[in-house]
């Protein structure tokens, strides 16, 4: 079977993997650890761990288990002050830390116990923060801390060195496709592009590349972005005409949800912007991407990752 590298975190990551499980590849879900917002980050400060958070999250994603267990796993202790509107899959992620020492040994229980279909790697054994730098020049310290700045963000880093998970470098060697999921750019996406090692492994690659852009635009990250900035910025980090192809949704989102979105969160649909994007010499894979689940635009899981092994298929 071929072998995919996934790059992501949290929600974006996740949506993409419930789709992409269905399909005969080998999956390696690569996830950021530098999460320290919510029920993570009050682990991290507790404990003084990598965040577990958006491991746990993808884990379940690409989990194949029944829906009793899926709710026990998302299941939060919300009338407990003790337990801290914590998750279970958290705190089972948690104690196998305590227990193994580290992910490398924690990851795979847990993976058995949810009968995983793929690999899931953190970026790093490492307890790193993310730091941003802003147009006047200020360090922004901690994911959630970025999320919320009203500044621009003009380059992302972490606040001390760190390695790079061995078997991440590994895994980028043996694909077949590298891809980098939906999610903030900012928090979920480049801080993977941040480590020249890794970079260098991944331009090295005889992988191409893919990108799954996002449906809406970030308020105060990615104002105004068409689906070409959004090329732009991560070749800022992986060097110029490093993307070799982009599935990007083509149809017009016409709701009241939309126009919510647009309204009151300042977030709008990004624009194909396809002679830019042609120009740029990426491929496009264009389709209507978007469904609305509890509430929220999503990306249609099963169809994007059709696009993906289709795409994948026809490179052999």
């Amino acid at each position: 079977m071929k072998k995919i590298v996934i790059f992501g975190g949290g929600s974006g990551l996740s949506q993409i993997l419930k789709g992409l499980k269905l399909f005969p590849v080998n999956i390696t879900a690569v996830v950021s650890v530098a999460d320290n917002g919510a029920s993570t980050g009050r682990l991290r400060d507790e404990l003084n761990i990598p965040a577990v958070g958006d491991i746990s999250k993808v884990m379940l994603a690409m989990a194949n288990t029944n829906s009793d267990l899926e709710k026990l796993m998302n299941y939060r202790f919300t009338k407990s002050k003790t337990l801290g509107n914590h998750s279970v899959k958290n705190l089972l992620l948690t104690a196998l830390l305590d227990i193994k020492g580290n992910f490398d040994g924690a990851i795979p229980v847990l993976a058995s116990l949810l009968n995983i279909n793929g690999i899931v790697l953190p970026l790093t054994e490492d307890n790193v923060n993310l730091v941003g730098i802003t147009e006047d020049n200020e360090k922004i310290v901690g994911e959630e801390q970025l999320t919320k700045c009203a500044k621009k963000i003009i380059k992302v880093k972490y606040d001390k060195k760190f390695t790079i998970n061995p078997k991440v470098i590994k895994a980028v060697e043996e694909a077949d496709l590298i891809i980098f999921s939906t999610g903030s750019l900012l928090t979920s996406i480049l801080p993977h592009l941040i480590d020249k090692t890794l970079v260098r492994c991944i331009n090295k690659s005889k992988a191409n590349k893919m990108y799954v852009c996002n449906l809406f635009t970030q308020p105060g990250e990615t104002d105004n972005f068409k689906v070409s900035d959004h090329i732009k910025e991560l070749e800022k980090y992986l060097g110029k005409n490093s993307i070799d192809v982009v599935i990007a949704n083509d149809t017009v989102m016409k709701s009241s949800l939309a126009s919510k979105y647009s309204n009151e969160e300042q977030k709008d649909p990004v624009i194909l912007d396809e002679e830019k994007v042609n120009a740029m010499h990426v491929k496009v894979i264009k389709s209507k991407l978007y469904k609305i689940e509890d509430g929220v635009y999503r990306h249609d899981s099963l169809k994007t990752a059709y696009l993906i092994f289709s795409y994948l298929m026809d490179k052999e």
